[in-house]
């Protein structure tokens, strides 16, 4: 006979699962029993809004993930995009005159998300962002991870958003849990991996993004940072 914790723990899987908002069914969810939570994970490209007590994941290499919230009204969300490499030469500005144009799929996926959190009930004032991701993980010549994070935090500071906290940098991927309901973040970097799949994903993405400018958005949108 299996005890009663398990039950109701199988009770909660189907019918404690968090409703979905319009707009975000095509994002993967699943039981994280460990949590006792639903989570969802997001792929290059993509961003989760949630006004429920449900978690957001992804897997970042030189992309950037924002986790933003309305701690007031209780929704929040996450995103996972990269800038395009432009072509030329390098540059080390988001908004060098060489990038300016392909930069705004970078601007689109905090707008989309931010705009989206305010749909469902959020105040831009009462914004607060944390920020992860943009490591140095892909053997191409110029620093992608690194223009990442010179964007995000320039985005974040000509909007005037308050940004909390970020784990950025380094060479590694990173595994990320966001909570919107309480703001928690946990990163987890993965000095070791078994397959090539993060790097295979967002050499893709990218190939993606440096398309013309009309097919490529249309394929692409659709408490303290902790280590753990």
């Amino acid at each position: 006979m299996q005890d009663t914790a398990s039950n109701n723990r199988r009770r909660l899987t189907y019918a404690g699962e968090p409703r979905v908002l319009p707009g975000y069914e095509h994002v993967k969810r699943y039981w994280d029993p460990t949590r006792n939570q639903y989570a969802a994970k997001i792929l290059p490209g993509e961003y989760y809004v949630t006004v429920e007590n449900e978690a957001i994941t992804t897997v970042l290499g030189s992309c950037i993930s924002a986790c933003v919230r309305d701690p007031v009204f209780g929704v929040g969300g996450m995103n996972h995009f990269m800038l395009p490499q432009s072509g030329g030469r390098a540059t080390d500005s988001w908004n060098d005159s060489l990038v300016s144009a392909s930069a705004r799929y970078g601007n689109v996926a905090m707008e989309h998300l931010i705009t989206d959190i305010q749909k469902f009930g959020g105040v831009r004032e009462n914004l607060e962002v944390k920020i992860t991701g943009g490591g140095k993980v892909l053997a191409i010549m110029s620093d992608v991870g690194r223009r990442n994070i010179q964007f995000v935090r320039e985005y974040i500071r000509t909007e005037g958003l308050r940004l909390l906290a970020e784990d950025v940098g380094d060479v590694y991927p990173r595994k990320v849990l966001y909570d919107p309901r309480t703001g928690r973040v946990q990163v987890k970097k993965l000095r070791t991996l078994h397959n090539d799949t993060i790097y295979r994903r967002e050499e893709q993405y990218m190939e993606r993004l440096v398309r013309p400018p009309q097919r490529a958005a249309q394929e692409v949108f659709g408490g303290d940072i902790e280590l753990f």
